[in-house]
């Protein structure tokens, strides 16, 4: 009887037709065996039922053009996706092929998303290690099939173990000259530096959330620590982190991730801000019994915890070199064991600058600062008289003349005009 109709309905129907008829039947059966038969004859029954309207025919509705279970993803067919997850479910196995195409789905958008970032690319849109729309379309995809899974899939471990084989192919593909760890590095940047993306607190903590499940799949997750290090360095030394407990919050999930030697440096670094806040008050009240006409503060870093820079040995100004003098002998005087090396390259400073009768508050960084001083006066120097006096090579000097005197807002003149600095 089943045989017969099993024929005629797959020669007829739609998966999600064919389905509803089948469901039908199997309840009916059941009804059947409560009502006229011994309820001992009801596994058996149905077991022979369920080979003959599904198990026979399983890979023919799960393929169906038109209907089949990729078309029901494509157009999120939540109620069909749910009785044909229920129904092969009672079949031995029966889950096992449709997860696999599930799979397949899932790791088509992916790759689908991917050649879209490499369109653009090939179009000529520069490669930049950001860009949110790629990782956005990433969150989305996985935020759209986690959901998927747990709703209509019943969270079925299968299905979890599908959503991240798919993951890990579609997250550790590159395209262009930036990783995929770097862009989403970059893209937790920009959730968590001041004037990056407009978030509530709340949006801050779901982002998070989310790039962290992107991060779980990248096999590589040792790059995206040191990139994202980096990026933590930058904002924290720029003061250009828009929350304290945001960037604590980040590292937590980080840690519940990949353990506490992953996040071991990152923590490093926020305690050293934290310490750094004490010391400089301490530090600045004895600045104050000092007789320098500058306003000089010092962040104390910890070399094991922060990227590697390199910094050149500037000839600072007289003023500078007191302050530091004053610094090295408080700190000296407290830590007896530790070493100071400075790293004049991540400094900056304010510079009262004075043009005809119009003054301006420059921000600029320490190195600017020694150069601009160097011009005080209105004296003229050379490119090699000015790499002398300040104690610099010319692979630092020639970018750190051009900001000043090629830029849109020139500070200094140079001969001839124009936007190269010739040594």
């Amino acid at each position: 009887h089943y045989a017969k109709k099993r024929e005629e309905w797959i020669a007829t129907d739609s998966t999600p037709d064919y389905l509803i008829k089948a469901e039908a039947a199997l309840n009916e059966e059941k009804s059947r065996v409560a009502d006229y038969l011994n309820q001992a004859s009801e596994p058996k029954l149905s077991k022979v039922c369920e080979e003959e309207i599904l198990e026979k025919v399983e890979m023919l509705l799960l393929e169906k053009e038109g209907s089949g279970c990729r078309v029901l993803l494509a157009n999120d067919k939540s109620e069909d996706l749910q009785r044909m997850f229920r129904l092969f479910s009672l079949l031995d196995n029966g889950l096992n092929p449709m997860a696999s195409i599930v799979e397949g789905f899932i790791t088509d958008m992916g790759k689908d998303i991917i050649n879209r970032r490499q369109a653009r690319l090939d179009s000529g849109e520069k490669d930049k290690p950001d860009d949110p729309n790629f990782v956005r379309a990433l969150i989305d995809l996985h935020e759209k099939y986690l959901g998927v899974v747990k709703t209509d899939f019943g969270g079925h471990s299968l299905f979890q173990k599908a959503l991240k084989d798919a993951f890990v192919e579609i997250v550790n593909k590159d395209i262009g000259n930036h990783t995929n760890a770097e862009l989403m590095s970059t893209y937790c940047d920009r959730v968590l530096k001041s004037g990056g993306e407009k978030l509530s607190e709340a949006e801050v903590e779901q982002s998070l959330d989310r790039i962290v499940q992107l991060f779980s799949y990248l096999t590589d997750k040792d790059l995206f620590a040191d990139i994202y290090r980096n990026h933590l360095a930058k904002r924290l030394l720029n003061q250009r982190s828009a929350s304290d407990d945001a960037e604590k919050i980040m590292i937590a999930k980080l840690k519940l991730q990949c353990g506490t030697h992953f996040t071991s440096k990152m923590e490093g670094m926020l305690s050293d801000l934290a310490v750094g806040v004490e010391q400089r008050n301490e530090f600045e009240a004895r600045m104050r019994q000092q007789d320098t006409k500058l306003d000089f503060g010092v962040q104390v870093l910890t070399t094991g915890f922060w990227p590697t820079y390199k910094s050149p040995e500037v000839s600072l100004t007289p003023e500078m070199m007191k302050c530091l003098d004053l610094f090295r002998d408080w700190h000296d005087n407290k830590h007896q064991k530790r070493k100071l090396t400075w790293v004049f390259s991540l400094g900056n400073a304010s510079v009262r600058a004075q043009f005809g009768k119009k003054s301006y508050d420059l921000q600029v960084t320490t190195l600017q600062a020694v150069a601009l001083n160097a011009f005080n006066g209105g004296r003229k120097l050379s490119f090699v008289e000015l790499a002398k006096e300040l104690n610099l090579d010319e692979q630092i000097l020639k970018p750190l003349m051009h900001s000043l005197s090629c830029g849109k807002y020139k500070v200094i003149q140079k001969t001839p005009a124009s936007n190269k600095i010739n040594t």
